[in-house]
């Protein structure tokens, strides 16, 4: 079972944080356990050579006959325990204890009849010296734990702040700005070192130069040819109104015909896909721009007027959008066909199968059907291009009841 992650533990810069925070303060706690057992062991050390000192001096002094000095004695009602048993079983030893509230180091001995002879050291000088540099490892560890997360979130904030440049320009690229660049400084300059975000800003720019390229020549090479094709069709079209009545000459005029629409398809198309379309707005009534549209396309299809408005726009590619749309519900779905008018949101509705997958995850994508329908799959590219020249919003959707749906939501001006 893998265990989740809080939200907060999403971001890089958290997460880097976190990891420098984690290892500061472990890299501290080492150092300050190093530094206080040394020293701990070095103010211990020192202690219990001068009480062992003192002991050796006591002892002398007691086996002379001599009277102890201060801080010496047999049996002190203070002594711990543990020493004390130590030292009757003839052990020379030291421990620190509190004695009367102050530290102190006790060394003891063996002595004359079972006897246990004792001497105290006064540890408070020691203790207070450990207590300090504690207290100073704590401070100081503080500190550069603080100083080192300052200088870590500012280092890894400028690698972040740079990676999200680079994911806002990819996702302007995947947009369909071809001209965004990420423009990193590191990778536009050879002598600078070059770290991974830089590598990775100069990949999606040259992607983006080559994906531009690539386009632009795609989009040429349609226009060139459909622009060719013009003429010769033209004359091909004069040819077969010549021809003599006949089955024959109806099929040769209905593909002279079809094949002038895909002609003008990809014209249109090319000029949409170059950017360089502008509209030409006045203001319409939907409700009756809506039936104009239906009239036009000879087809049964119902309009209903839920509410009317009016709005500024290119009345010339407004019907070319909805007439594509009906076209293609009657082409590709079935009756009943419906276009509804509420405000400035226009649908357009059938009750065949839906839009395939791709479309729905996609958009509609050129030259490509599926069911083995008729058409070139250039009507809903052609919407989907003069809705974008409108500043309007043309969504596809398949309603849980079955069917397809075409959204068109236009701008409306004060």
């Amino acid at each position: 079972m893998r265990l989740a992650l809080p939200r907060w533990a999403g971001p890089l810069a958290v997460k880097a944080a976190v990891f420098i925070t984690v290892m500061c303060c472990a890299l501290a706690a080492l150092l300050g356990v190093l530094v206080h057992v040394s020293v701990t062991d070095q103010t211990v050390g020192q202690a219990r050579d001068v009480a062992l000192s003192r002991l050796r001096e006591a002892t002398e002094s007691y086996e002379a006959g001599d009277p102890l000095r201060r801080g010496a004695g047999i049996d002190p009602p203070g002594l711990p325990p543990r020493l004390r048993e130590l030292a009757g079983s003839g052990v020379r030893g030291t421990t620190v204890a509190e004695y009367e509230g102050r530290p102190t180091m006790w060394a003891a001995g063996p002595a004359a009849g079972g006897r246990v002879l004792a001497v105290r050291v006064d540890h408070s000088q020691g203790q207070a010296t450990i207590d300090g540099l504690d207290g100073a490892i704590v401070w100081s560890s503080g500190l550069a734990i603080g100083a080192t997360l300052l200088v870590g979130a500012f280092a890894v904030t400028r690698v972040t702040r740079r990676l999200h440049t680079t994911a806002r320009v990819a996702r302007r690229i995947s947009a369909g700005d071809l001209d965004a660049r990420v423009g990193d400084p590191r990778a536009q300059d050879p002598t600078r070192p070059q770290d991974e975000v830089a590598s990775v800003a100069a990949a999606l720019d040259s992607m983006a130069s080559s994906l531009q390229g690539k386009l632009l020549a795609e989009r040429r090479f349609t226009a060139d040819v459909a622009h060719e094709l013009r003429t010769p069709l033209t004359g091909l079209h004069a040819a077969a109104e010549l021809l003599p009545p006949g089955r024959p000459t109806e099929l040769v005029r209905d593909r002279v015909a079809a094949l002038r629409t895909l002609t003008e398809d990809l014209l249109e198309i090319s000029r949409l896909e170059s950017g360089r379309e502008r509209m030409e707005t006045e203001p319409e009534e939907l409700g009756a721009l809506a039936r104009r549209v239906v009239r036009g396309s000879g087809t049964a299809t119902r309009v209903d007027v839920v509410r009317d408005a009016r709005v500024e726009t290119d009345r010339r590619r407004l019907e070319r959008v909805l007439g594509n749309l009906v076209a293609n519900a009657h082409r590709h779905g079935r009756a009943p066909v419906v276009l509804t008018v509420d405000g400035a949101v226009i649908t357009v509705r059938d009750h065949g199968d839906g839009y395939p997958g791709y479309l729905l995850a996609h958009g509609p994508q050129r030259f490509r059907t599926e069911g083995g329908t008729k058409g070139h799959g250039l009507g809903l590219t052609i919407a989907l291009g003069q809705a974008e020249v409108l500043g309007a919003r043309l969504e596809f959707a398949n309603p849980p009841d079955g069917g397809a749906l075409a959204r068109l939501t236009l701008p409306q001006q004060p």
